[in-house]
């Protein structure tokens, strides 16, 4: 995507502002104004927030009052497209056909406004003859023409029943469902977990000739480009708080988020997700909750965090590999019920809500909880798109067995939480034990993921047997260890001034990962904005304060609407792979810096606290009128800036410790002055958008670990169970082949990013590993899927095998890794609910849970492995029983099924 447009001085745009608006076609003449001299609010190389206006190269967006606001704003992504289209094939959906990283390259130079691919042949890479001229750029309505040859796939079907993909998998004929196409440009899609839903991406084979062809239009001129170019409040607010500040340009935006909030609430009064999202999710109702819906509509609140609730426990959205629990994060629910509570007072709902917390992690204990690290596994709270943050070569038992930053906050949280609910519900056994867990969390995020060398937390834990940190930097997860007071005070100064920024935001990762298109990677989410803000607050870091608000403020009075997300690296709302108006998440974080930055509300047990911070550039007089807290209305005058209160009264009285008791009824006035002071440290790590390195592909044969080098690494690290063993610009490496060991290598670049380690390479000398084939514990299934080892294989469910008892013969005493290879074709890989779980056991001794998540729609001849489970075994026969247990129930509740075929047992040491 060219950002040719946005990298224009803004002194030059102003002086064309004019000129520009009316060759573009959008003209704001009717409503601008010549532009004023005054100061800036805030101003970097990409744009400038003014009292009334944000200005962004030649676009405007300007408040006409506290009600309206008109922009020009139009996007430049599909003006600014290449016809060199990257793309490859698909069989059923899934990344089959070549290695990551190598796509087949084609130059549409559209003739008569189309253009036709030459035959390519699946697996075979295809490569662009010459370069495209600069400055040429693929016209609109371009047809274009795909055509593949399967005729050796066919070939393969029918002569062995299945095709060898180039990973070795094997695709049988009786799983072929279809071939597509992925690619960069849209309507191509990198996609490859939703790639199956895209029909319009499949190629057909008419004729049956083993020719398959497709017919696309590439950057179609319909396309919107803009999203509006006026907004005026037309729904009734008066309700609702009303806010009036010095800045014309906050009023209306306040008031625009509040009329995307009276329509994010469905008939049935719970919240709607955005406005292409229907329906109520668990994550994102909790996130908007704990910002400022609370405060605003506790009754649609409590109705939504209700519809998330079954059988007594927080259900886990659908997600990676059929939900919970390769997704755990469900638990934010606790936070927002709390947040509920301490709005509200309401001792039924702190009673209720106690409960279904209490319920659910106690399951989460059995299910993800990792008393080694002290951590819980599952998937990144909110980045639950697989790719989008995790290598490519991580399933979804993979991200199950992963332990990640921002789960591990909101697990912190949640238990710290309870313990305060049972306190105030005089269950001091409960406070004690929850105090005690949240504490172990706490030193399992600081021992396990923070960063002393840069000054902020990584990703998450990765790996199989042996884990390293992904030293990436997660906005959310950095965010909420300031905010939950994980981090100390000096790592939370720390974390605020250290982590990278981009000039349109703080991306949700930073680096980016190459080849993967926006939408987590490389992009910014207001609603993590706002949480950073939240954080940079918290320290009273003004500049990054001041700095996160405007990259709130200006994507929502540009595009007139509260965005899901935008492009890191442009800011612009085109180019992200989904991306909804009317976020529920983005609103309620735009009004929560008025609440809880600007006034600073802060909501305790019993009463409510101001703990304004405001910036020096946003000083002045502000009202804040009809604001409700509990059984009092409360009109709130404040004057001033900084983060000192200088003086504050209730009634005109002072209020002790800026505090409002929960029993204040009626209505009041609250004045607040702030001392206009300085408010100290003010450090910004401002980077430019930056790519990780590609991940090295490795092999081993006969000692010797060998990779590939992909463009501008400098050089390698050599990883030998998690751990660092080498530093090396060379590409081969001498190992001892007599000892079990699981390699990995990251590639490092010349500015010192780097890539994902590769899927680990583990080396397992002759006698270390045995197989126990499940068909001789169980009745085998006679169900006519293929791709099994040994005579067959055993189905298991809630009332088939629920119990499955393997004798295995334990050759030494030591360190083993447990796994099993399975099938699970109920859903597709990146969604839905049906995730088998099942414990494993030695006799009565609980020796972990083992996860066997989906795999692919009716794709049960496609075997993988579960999670493996480590535990130290005395040498001779012993007994292993995988049972399905109460606590493992997962998101479905009725289908929990899978196909077992053996269980692997690896001495690793």
């Amino acid at each position: 995507m060219s950002t040719k447009p946005l990298q224009i001085s803004l002194a030059l745009s102003l002086l064309l502002l004019g000129s520009c608006q009316t060759q573009k076609g959008n003209s704001l003449a009717s409503v601008t104004t010549p532009v004023m001299q005054e100061e800036p609010i805030f101003k970097s190389e990409q744009y400038a927030i003014y009292p009334n206006r944000v200005v962004q190269g030649s676009f405007e967006a300007k408040a006409l009052s506290p009600t309206e606001l008109a922009s020009n704003y139009r996007s430049m992504a599909k003006e600014f497209l290449s016809p060199e289209l990257k793309f490859k094939f698909s069989i059923n959906g899934k990344d089959n056909e070549m290695l990551s990283g190598r796509d087949h390259t084609f130059a549409c130079m559209a003739e008569n406004g189309s253009c036709e691919t030459p035959l390519i042949v699946f697996g075979t890479q295809n490569n662009i003859s010459s370069k495209v001229p600069a400055n040429t750029y693929l016209a609109p309505n371009t047809r274009l023409k795909i055509r593949l040859d399967m005729r050796h796939v066919l070939e393969a079907f029918s002569k062995k029943g299945f095709y060898t993909a180039f990973n070795g998998d094997k695709i049988y004929k009786e799983d072929f469902k279809g071939v597509f196409v992925a690619g960069g440009t849209a309507p191509l899609t990198w996609d490859f977990d939703n790639l199956h839903n895209f029909r319009n991406l499949e190629l057909k084979d008419a004729d049956k000739d083993g020719i398959y062809e497709l017919d696309l239009v590439l950057n179609p001129s319909g396309d919107e480009t803009v999203t509006a170019s006026t907004w005026k409040l037309s729904k009734e607010v008066a309700a609702f708080p009303q806010y009036k500040s010095d800045y014309p340009l906050v009023d209306a935006l306040y008031n625009l988020s509040l009329e995307e909030m009276v329509n994010a609430v469905e008939p049935d009064s719970t919240f709607r997700t955005g406005k292409e999202w229907a329906g109520v999710w668990t994550r994102d109702i909790s996130y908007s909750i704990i910002l400022s819906m609370a405060a605003l509509q506790p009754k649609v609140a409590y109705n939504s965090l209700m519809r998330k609730v079954k059988n007594g426990r927080i259900v886990q959205d659908t997600g990676t590999g059929g939900a919970y629990p390769a997704s755990s994060d469900r638990i934010i629910w606790a936070v927002a019920a709390w947040e509920l509570y301490k709005v509200t007072g309401d001792q039924n709902w702190l009673k209720e809500s106690f409960q279904i917390v209490k319920n659910t992690l106690e399951d989460d204990l059995k299910n993800v909880y990792d008393p080694k690290t002290g951590l819980f596994k599952g998937e990144s709270s909110f980045l639950d798109w697989r790719e989008q943050t995790y290598p490519e070569w991580m399933q979804p038992v993979d991200i199950y067995e992963s332990e990640n930053l921002g789960t591990n906050a909101v697990f912190y949280q949640a238990t710290s939480i309870l313990s305060q609910m049972a306190t105030l519900l005089n269950d001091g056994t409960s406070a004690t034990r929850y105090q005690t867990l949240a504490e172990k969390v706490k030193k399992g995020i600081n021992d396990h993921l923070w960063m002393s060398d840069k000054g902020y937390y990584g990703q998450y834990l990765y790996g199989r047997n042996y884990k390293t940190l992904s030293p990436k930097a997660e906005a959310l997860g950095e965010a909420l260890t300031v905010l939950f007071g994980i981090a100390d005070r000096e790592k939370q100064r720390q974390v605020v001034a250290n982590t990278p920024v981009a000039p349109f935001g703080i991306p949700t990762i930073y680096p980016q990962i190459p080849n993967i298109p926006p939408y987590h990677n490389n992009a910014t989410w207001p609603f993590v904005q706002s949480y950073w803000s939240l954080a940079a607050a918290k320290v009273k870091n003004e500049a990054a304060l001041l700095e996160s608000m405007s990259a709130i403020y200006r994507p929502a009075a540009l595009f007139l609407t509260n965005k899901e997300n935008f492009v890191a690296t442009s800011g612009d709302y085109a180019g992200t792979q989904i991306n909804s108006s009317n976020m529920l998440w983005s609103l309620a974080g735009n009004l929560s810096m008025t609440y809880k930055v600007i006034f600073g509300m802060e909501y305790r047990a019993n009463s409510l606290v101001f703990q304004p911070v405001v910036p020096q550039a946003l000083g002045g007089k502000r009202q804040l009128s009809n604001f409700r807290y509990r059984n009092a209305v409360l009109d709130i005058d404040m004057e001033g800036y900084g983060d000192l209160i200088q003086s504050i009264t209730l009634d005109g009285k002072p209020l002790p410790n800026a505090e409002i008791p929960g029993a204040l009824t009626g209505q009041h006035a609250v004045k607040i002055v702030l001392a206009n002071n300085s408010m100290g440290e003010s450090k910004v790590n401002r980077v430019a958008v930056e790519f990780a390195p590609t991940a090295p592909l490795v092999t081993y044969a006969n000692g010797t670990l060998s990779w590939t080098a992909g463009d501008g690494v400098k050089h390698f690290k050599v990883l030998k169970n998690g751990r660092q063993i080498e530093k090396t610009d060379k590409t081969q490496l001498q190992v001892n082949k007599g000892a079990y060991a699981e390699y990995q290598v990251i590639a490092v670049d010349a500015k010192g990013y780097e890539s994902f380690a590769n899927e680990p390479v583990a080396v397992v000398p002759a006698g270390k590993q045995t197989v126990h084939e499940a068909e001789h514990s169980a009745a085998k299934a006679s169900l006519p899927y293929k791709g099994f080892s040994g005579k067959g294989f055993v189905e298991i469910s809630k009332t088939q095998n629920t119990q499955v008892t393997f004798k295995v013969q334990v050759p030494e005493t030591g360190i083993y890794a447990i796994d099993f290879r399975y099938a699970n074709g109920e859903g597709p890989i990146n969604t839905e609910n049906k995730c088998a779980i099942r414990t494993l056991r030695q006799g009565d001794a609980f020796l972990g849970t083992v996860v066997l998540p989906q795999r692919g729609t009716n794709e049960w001849s496609d075997w993988g492995f579960t999670n493996a489970v480590q535990v130290k075994l005395e040498k001779g026969t012993r007994e292993l029983t995988l049972a399905f247990e109460p606590a493992n129930e997962n998101m479905n509740g009725e289908i929990n099924r899978a196909l077992l075929d053996y269980l692997r047992l690896t001495r690793i040491e």
